[in-house]
């Protein structure tokens, strides 16, 4: 079982912070960093000072860090152009030596948009289902040739599809809960299936039809990585549990029942439960990034124990 860290920076987070919280990330042994793609808080959170782009944040740990991966969950479709997203990727992969890897995702959160004077288009799936298309078609392109694109939402013409990533191919990540569309775009893009926060049950149901719908697509289901995406809140002893859950305003028992919350012991049982319903990787939402004991104590006492 892979165990990632998975921040969520506009609730409020510097690039500073981001840097600590990476570094510890590589030196505790977990296997990447990824963020979140947003551009205001949500909830009651102040977001002070203010967002960071992911993208930017990504080109810059790829630069200060060597080992671990980096990523997104997910990169928002509608703030970026596919062209203008595929060297963006393509750059920050060279910079990092071959290390990152991009979810993509349709975009949902309205309320950011209106903040920042971004277009909140009514028709995005099909903008997305595009963009992969035209992400995936240019990084896959032979030097010196070129790549076209006709669609619905987008048009490319001869673009001679550089720069290449360091990779031979950058993982893409696609995720989310939805019954047909999803699976279908995950079994015909996607290196890994992420389903975020959901229960036992949902997380069974979901991977099952990504898998079908990978064997309909003539792939195998096992191509694909499958894995969820949990808010983590862990403590020695009950009375750090709850501290630890009071400090991102959350109740006790509703992390345990809807994410990874308890003593280590606790924690390693339900990464299990999670492990034989398919899960081979989990992202840890960390919301307190100012906690890097937290941190410590999962690599050593929960990360020691899965192998």
């Amino acid at each position: 079982m892979d165990l990632r860290i998975f921040t969520e920076p506009q609730q409020g987070a510097s690039y500073d912070t981001l840097l600590t919280v990476a570094k510890a990330t590589e030196d505790l042994g977990f296997d990447a960093f990824f963020r979140s793609d947003h551009y205001l808080a949500m909830g009651s959170a102040d977001g002070l000072p203010g967002p960071t782009d992911a993208w930017i944040t990504l080109a810059g740990l790829a630069r200060e860090t060597r080992r671990i991966r980096l990523g997104t969950l997910m990169t928002a479709g509608t703030f970026r152009l596919p062209g203008v997203l595929a060297i963006q990727v393509a750059q920050v992969d060279q910079m990092s030596g071959g290390r990152v890897e991009l979810g993509l995702g349709a975009g949902w959160f309205e309320e950011e948009h209106t903040a920042y004077g971004i277009p909140f288009p009514k028709e995005k799936f099909g903008r997305l289902e595009e963009q992969l298309a035209i992400v995936r078609g240019l990084w896959e392109t032979e030097v010196g040739s070129t790549f076209s694109f006709d669609g619905k939402h987008y048009r490319l013409a001869d673009s001679p599809a550089l720069p290449k990533p360091a990779q031979g191919r950058v993982p893409v990540l696609i995720g989310g809960h939805g019954a047909s569309r999803t699976p279908r775009l995950a079994a015909k893009y996607a290196d890994e299936f992420n389903i975020p926060f959901a229960s036992l049950e949902d997380t069974e149901r979901q991977f099952g039809r990504v898998r079908a719908a990978a064997e309909a697509a003539g792939r195998k289901a096992d191509e694909l990585v499958y894995s969820n995406a949990l808010v983590v809140c862990v403590g020695k002893d009950d009375a750090e549990v709850a501290r630890r859950a009071a400090a991102i305003g959350r109740e006790v028992d509703e992390l345990k029942a809807n994410g990874l919350a308890g003593s280590p012991a606790e924690v390693v049982e339900k990464i299990g439960r999670y492990a034989v319903v398919g899960s081979s990787r989990i992202y840890l939402q960390l919301l307190d990034l100012d906690d890097l004991d937290h941190l410590e104590l999962i690599s050593s006492q929960v990360m020691s124990q899965l192998g």
